[in-house]
């Protein structure tokens, strides 16, 4: 079997509504699962089961209150869930890639250069990096004429072609993928799933949530399935 990339084991996550008393809602109870490299897991269940609480606790931007979450980065396991600052960021730069349903940049900056960005952090020189975001740009059917304007003044669609492009310029053996077609049409939502593709055959372990069902079975490998907590219990 190939290498486990990524695994949560007894994974729980609770919020807490300060202004309500302190009162206690837990969204994630036991989870475990495990990736492996070349495998696309899509996670299903309702809206509000913890799907994307579940995503962003494996990305770390989520502080979970109990379990592990062991990430393989240069040959070893690192816990997400208690790893410093420092690791995190270097997990991220180099093994744990993560596209959100929004585009979160800092403004007035150009999408080639928002793409460009995972690359030239990595130490490509900036050139080359532009010229691969530009290319991959052009796969996403942005045109080169939006390629140097900021994508703060791009439609939705052109947006999340954007955020795609950056998240898989870097290559990285993790990715987590949030909706990632929720806002394309058919067209360009196949680009995507062959970039996905693409992807596993290169050994990328992905988790992705697709609401598009037709993309889903395309690309997923298995369903992982994220149950409400008074469902599970």
């Amino acid at each position: 079997m190939s290498t486990v990339a990524i695994q949560a084991e007894a994974l729980a996550k609770d919020f807490v509504l300060h202004l309500q008393g302190g009162l206690r809602i837990p969204v994630l109870s036991e989870i475990g699962l495990s990736v492996h490299a070349g495998e696309c897991v899509a996670l299903a269940g309702p809206s509000g089961a913890g799907k994307s609480t579940l995503m962003r606790s494996l990305y770390g931007n989520y502080l979970t209150d109990s379990g592990s979450i062991l990430v393989r980065h240069r040959g070893a396991m690192v816990d997400i869930a208690v790893a410093d600052p420092r690791t995190v960021i270097a997990v991220r730069r180099e093994t744990l890639g993560y596209v959100s349903q929004f585009l979160r940049v800092v403004p007035r900056v150009a999408a080639r250069d928002v793409v460009a960005e995972v690359l030239i952090a990595r130490g490509t020189p900036e050139a080359e990096a532009r010229g691969r975001a530009s290319e991959l740009l052009l796969r996403l059917n942005i045109p080169s004429r939006l390629h140097g304007l900021p994508p703060a003044t791009f439609s939705g669609g052109e947006q999340q072609r954007v955020n795609l492009a950056r998240g898989f310029i870097g290559g990285h053996p993790i990715l987590l993928l949030d909706e990632p077609t929720a806002s394309l049409d058919v067209a360009n939502a196949s680009v995507v799933a062959g970039m996905i593709e693409e992807a596993k055959a290169r050994g990328t372990a992905i988790v992705g949530i697709f609401h598009d069902l037709d993309i889903r079975d395309r690309v997923a490998d298995r369903l992982f399935h994220v149950a409400p907590i008074q469902e599970a219990a």
